[in-house]
């Protein structure tokens, strides 16, 4: 188990190298208030002054602090002469001449054997990104400290908790160091380590408020009650320490702080931890034993240690889903272009196929929100355009005072015997006239939904297309082109399909076929309507009554002024409404019956030759010269180089995404070096 902290600093390593932490690393948080004594509590794990000293707010900067136990010098020399013990050589650091020592991120290759020079560069550091009046900043200091007296740990020192601000610091500084604090301590995998003095009100804790607020049941919070000697006189912690006031589930540990004056007579840790020591064997005899600074140490070591084993399986599942995305991210970038014509072709022909794939149904990519492609051009025909002919009443604005108006101007100054052909032909050609609009309306919304499909192929094509934004925009143009008649092989597509459309009802027009197998011969017609008739009014006797009185009476609305009544030519006549007679009756119904007949013949054609029309000259003619219009138009030598240019977020993604991926196979690497039996 003596491995495992060592491995987690590694991954933190590595993840590191890439400038981002997408996996939440066990690590202990340190937390306290300002001037609580957590920089003292730190130097006493290490076993020097490193840390920066000062009144008011001192650590303004996340410090990350990896402890690595290394070998001595001596031990260490004796390796690198080849006659050291094997089991050492990971410790052995060949090169460095020192006991101790102390390296930077931001100081690559760079060895620090003083701790006067770590603490100076800390200083420097936080001022560069903090300012230097008590500025704070979130962007972490990362120091990893090599010394043979040290247990390995990774520790994080947070700004202390503070109420006011002071130099330049914001107004709200107190939520600013509270949310800092917080984005650290929440990490369930992190161990909170609060700090507070024994000479304040446990309760009135900040440091185990904030632990509180993401660790309520306290499974990963460790309680330490610093400067246990400042304590009044006659009082002493000894029930805080027990656990009797606030009980902490990781327990509670007494240290006692170097003074001040310690401090500034440079007074060595050595002597300070064996006046702790003394200290509690005098105040606290019962508790010495799980007391003081070396005994936090262990414990710290032994909670991180049984910590990162608890959490490294899911480390291990979520670096492994981690690099199988990031695999499947860097495939969809693809790989720089090296042959522009073979990537032009490839990446044309993929999104005609596509195209073509959408309006058959058989694309990868099937929307389920709503309709595309060819299930909208099915609907379009079916449902739009059916329903639409379906509606249109073949009688509409046709009134009977229409058709008598019609019978008479077709027979002349003659009165007529029979219904004249005329006056059906003449009506029954404006009726259908009403086909031809829906009719073009049905080639307009399939002209839409082919430009629609564009959009569709383009959200849904692979990321060869997307990777370069010229070729896109240039693919988009010349299939808009080819549907908007830019192109003069448009023309002859649109215009012919719409022209085609236009004369199917032309056609109809053109000849109304009486002899039609479907039409209902006339005198059939006609004969019907005498039948009905004549059983409706007694053998046709009263039908001769009301001939005498038409004779002697002209009809109104169709005879001449009444005498003395100007006439005015460019005024419409309004009919007066009046009741029909019985032949009037019988040759409106014949006429209607007629109509209706011949037009739902001519519906029933033109709803199926619509459909048809519109895939052969339109639908049908995209499938086929989609493809050949693209390479022609874009297959140029001269724009291979310009069309072929990445976007520079795609060259740069593709290339964060494989530095991330990289850093994920080496974490992945890293923990399985640790064995099953290494965990117990």
């Amino acid at each position: 188990m003596e491995t495992l902290i060592p491995t987690i600093n590694r991954l933190q390593e590595v993840f590191l190298t890439v400038g981002a932490e997408i996996i939440q690393l066990p690590q202990i948080v340190v937390v306290g208030s300002q001037s609580s004594g957590k920089s003292s509590v730190l130097e006493s794990l290490v076993g020097r002054d490193f840390l920066p000293r000062g009144s008011g707010i001192v650590t303004r900067r996340p410090l990350v602090l990896q402890l690595v136990n290394v070998a001595p010098l001596r031990e260490r020399l004796k390796i690198e002469n080849g006659n050291g013990v094997k089991q050492n050589v990971q410790n052995s650091y060949p090169g460095v001449r020192a006991e101790e020592w102390g390296t930077f991120l931001h100081c690559k290759n760079q060895i620090f054997t003083d701790f006067q020079e770590i603490r100076r560069e800390i200083e420097t550091e936080t001022e560069r990104s903090s300012g230097d009046n008590k500025g704070i900043s979130p962007e972490p200091i990362y120091l990893k400290i090599f010394s043979p007296k040290v247990l390995n740990l990774t520790l994080v020192d947070l700004p202390g908790i503070t109420k006011v601000p002071v130099g330049d610091q914001p107004e709200d500084i107190e939520a600013q160091v509270q949310e800092m604090i917080l984005s650290f301590i929440s990490n369930p995998n992190s161990l909170i380590l609060a700090v507070s003095p024994a000479n304040s009100d446990l309760a009135t804790s900040d440091a185990l408020k904030l632990a509180r607020e993401v660790d309520p049941d306290g499974r990963r919070t460790l309680l330490v009650i610093s400067k246990l000697d400042l304590m009044d006189a006659g009082t002493d912690a000894l029930e805080v320490l027990l656990g009797r006031v606030i009980p902490v589930r990781l327990g509670i540990i007494g240290v006692v702080n170097r003074s001040q004056h310690d401090i500034n007579t440079q007074k060595n840790l050595e002597d300070s931890m064996k006046d702790e020591q003394a200290f509690l064997q005098r105040h606290y005899p019962s508790l010495a034993s799980r007391a003081g600074s070396r005994y936090l140490a262990k414990t710290l070591s032994r909670l991180l240690m049984h910590h990162i084993r608890d959490c490294l399986p899911e480390l291990k599942t979520r670096v492994t889903v981690l690099s199988a995305q990031y695999q499947a991210r860097l495939n969809g970038y693809g790989q720089p272009v090296e042959d522009h014509s073979a990537t032009l072709l490839q990446i044309v022909t993929k999104f005609a196929s596509d195209y073509c794939n959408t309006i058959e149904g058989t694309a990868r990519h099937i929307q389920t929100s709503e309709l595309c492609g060819g299930a909208r051009i099915c609907y379009i025909f079916h449902e739009t355009f059916g329903r639409t002919l379906q509606s249109i009443d073949p009688l509409g604005g046709l009134t009977e005072l229409d058709i008598l108006t019609a019978i008479r101007n077709a027979t002349g100054p003659r009165p007529a015997l029979f219904v004249p052909e005329v006056s059906f032909e003449l009506l029954v050609k404006r009726q259908i006239k009403r086909l031809e609009e829906p009719s073009l309306r049905c080639v307009e919304l399939v002209h839409e939904e082919l430009q629609r499909i564009i959009q569709h192929c383009s959200s849904f094509s692979t990321q060869e297309l997307l990777r370069f934004p010229k070729l896109h925009d240039s693919i988009v143009e010349v299939v808009t082109g080819l549907l908007r008649k830019r192109l003069p092989i448009t023309n002859e597509m649109v215009i012919q399909c719409l022209a085609e459309v236009h004369n199917l009802v032309a056609i109809e027009l053109a000849y109304i076929n009486t002899k039609h197998p479907d039409f209902t011969d006339a005198a059939q017609v006609s004969a019907s309507v005498n039948s009905q008739q004549a059983e409706a009014l007694d053998g046709g006797k009263r039908w001769k009554n009301e001939k005498v009185a038409e004779e002697k009476a002209p009809p109104a609305g169709f005879g001449s002024p009444s005498k003395g009544q100007a006439i005015n030519l460019l005024d419409t006549a309004v009919p007066v409404s009046r009741k029909l007679s019985a032949r009037e009756q019988r040759d409106c119904e014949v006429i209607q019956r007629l109509i209706k007949c011949y037009f739902l013949i001519v519906r029933k054609s033109i709803q199926d030759s619509v459909p048809k029309t519109v895939m052969h000259f339109l639908v049908n003619f995209v499938k086929e010269h989609l493809q050949s219009e693209l390479v022609g138009q874009l297959y140029k030598q001269p724009l291979l180089q310009e069309l072929l240019i990445e976007s520079q977020d795609t060259a740069q993604q593709r290339t964060e995404v494989a530095q991330m991926l990289e850093a994920l196979k080496k974490a992945n690497n890293i923990i399985s070096e640790i064995r099953e039996t290494h965990l117990w």
